[in-house]
């Protein structure tokens, strides 16, 4: 049974068999379990496994160089070349893989701002990616529906895999993104994660055309109207912190800023589920219930294991926003008045929270300074330092001075204020030092959102250059000063020495930036 008009597949040469159209999501979990690709969990939520790929593939995503791309991409590792020749070709072998199959099929939106807004199609091979689908974009009205008209189609056909030396990609895996067909396409991998990126991805591409800033953070409000960002990469807090009882959700991984305010792109959450659990992070726990998606999480049983990392340590779960209690609906926000940085700093040296200036703001947005955490991605068994622009680099097109000029601006025009947290280690690096407590963090983040972290005294850190509070009420002043958590007052000295180095040097990789910008970064010594 399908929902609506049936959609016209003909235009991308697919001739299927059966079509199923934004079925309900318990439609969509029941065919997953006929058709033997999860079960239902105790917790009613439909498991899954997503088999050779845990994690996203990023040095398999290409975006097509054609005319609207060439001058505006900032092509290199991280934005690869497709030549677009190549693209209808695997285009129609995707097409001929599917000759009479069934296929499921999402019509809906990207973005909560009807002025800003993509209508998406999204088509895939396997019922539980589609319920992925209804869960991580947004859904429509039935009469949005009966109108709906593609503005980006995206082909996820998890059955299909490229062949390298005929198709130009780099392995079997692929996730292709083109601009004038407005067309994603997607092989070789079920990792559900890469459809939210490659849609994000195009969203960061399109709305600084049109005067919004599309960002990588979470967002919240809280009953006095105060909105606050979260910016930061997998990993570092983004959902865990921005799941707020006190406070209406309005996303937690991608939103846009515009003239009206802040706007989430996605209708649901995509959270990390390893080490889970009901008294660290209650909304989350109580969000993985019948409607949400758990990929990779081991079943003791039919029981999760929140624990278990056998399979992997980028455990998720995928639910609609309406499965955290309060969540702002529609999910908008006005002008932030609060934005929060957040690294997972696995050095150990970092404050767990300093106030950056505006340019220390656009200085740190364009360093996107973190540690890259295990699981995330293909290859990474433990933490690893990197620089990732806009605390999203994977998924940025353009340049990181375009999109940190927009910012800039934006801070001022709003008055925002700008913390840098970290949710990394102390005491000393990973392997040797703690991570930062939850709870601490949510203080450290509380007292940065209500405003109390503006009056607080403040001394200054000549290593990072940065501003730390000397207080902050309910954590330990000890653990506001990094250095005194180690037992190694001169190993700490060093290690600080060495990471202000590697901030200096990434950041000479960045042309046309004013001088004050630069200076409102830790000096190389």
């Amino acid at each position: 049974m399908t929902t609506g008009a049936t959609p016209r597949l003909g235009d991308l040469g697919i001739r299927p068999g059966a079509v199923h159209r934004n079925l309900p999501p318990d439609d969509l979990a029941r065919m997953s379990v006929e058709r033997g690709e999860g079960v239902v969990s105790s917790t009613g939520a439909l498991a899954v496994s997503t088999g050779k790929y845990t994690g996203r593939s990023p040095e398999d995503r290409f975006i097509v160089e054609d005319d609207s791309t060439r001058d505006a991409v900032d092509w290199g590792r991280v934005n690869r070349r497709f030549d677009a020749g190549r693209v209808e070709g695997i285009l129609g072998r995707m097409a001929s893989h599917l000759e009479g199959s069934d296929l499921f099929v999402f019509d809906g939106f990207v973005g909560a701002d009807p002025s800003s807004r993509l209508p998406l199609r999204v088509v895939n091979d396997r019922a539980w990616q589609s319920m992925f689908a209804s869960n991580m974009f947004i859904r429509p009205s039935a009469d949005e529906l009966q109108s709906h008209e593609p503005g980006f189609t995206m082909l996820c056909i998890n059955g299909f895999s490229a062949v390298p030396e005929r198709d130009g990609t780099r392995s079997d895996v692929f996730i292709l993104i083109d601009m004038v067909r407005k067309l994603a396409l997607i092989g070789g991998t079920s990792y559900a994660g890469e459809m939210k990126k490659a849609m994000f991805s195009v969203m960061n591409f399109l709305l600084p055309g049109r005067g919004v800033l599309p960002m990588h953070c979470s967002a919240n409000v809280g009953g006095d109207g105060r909105t606050a960002l979260f910016f930061g990469l997998s990993g570092t807090g983004k959902t865990t912190l921005s799941a707020d009882p006190a406070r209406r959700l309005i996303g937690d991984d991608e939103h846009g800023w515009s003239d009206a305010g802040v706007f989430n792109f996605e209708g649901g959450c995509y959270a990390k589920c390893i080490g889970l659990s009901r008294e660290d992070e209650p909304e989350i726990w109580g969000a993985i219930r019948r409607g949400a998606v758990l990929e990779n999480v081991v079943l003791d049983g039919t029981a999760p294991d929140y624990a278990d990392n056998s399979l992997t340590e980028n455990t998720r779960v995928a639910y609609p926003l309406s499965h955290i209690p309060g969540a702002a609906a529609p999910s908008t926000g006005g002008h932030p008045d609060v934005i929060i940085f957040l690294t997972a700093d696995a050095l150990g040296v970092l404050p767990p929270v300093s106030r950056l200036s505006r340019e220390g703001a656009m200085y740190h947005f364009m360093s996107g300074y973190t540690s890259k955490l295990a699981g995330t991605e293909r290859g990474i068994k433990e933490p690893k330092s990197v620089f990732s622009e806009c605390f999203g680099a994977p998924f940025m097109p353009r340049r990181a001075q375009e999109y940190a000029a927009m910012l800039g601006e934006r801070i001022d025009r709003h008055g925002s204020s700008v913390y840098l947290v970290n949710t990394g280690w102390s005491g000393g690096p990973y392997g040797v030092g703690k991570r930062m407590s939850i709870r601490h963090s949510r203080l450290m983040v509380s007292a940065a959102v209500s405003g109390s972290l503006g009056s607080a005294g403040y001394r200054r850190d000549s290593t990072f250059n940065l501003d730390v509070p000397v207080a902050v009420e309910g954590v330990p002043p000890g653990l506001l000063d990094p250095r005194s958590t180690w037992g190694d007052g001169a190993a700490y000295d060093e290690a600080a020495a060495g990471l202000a180095r590697m901030f200096a040097d990434n950041f000479a990789r960045f042309g046309g930036v004013a001088p004050e910008i630069t200076a409102a970064g830790p000096a190389a010594r």
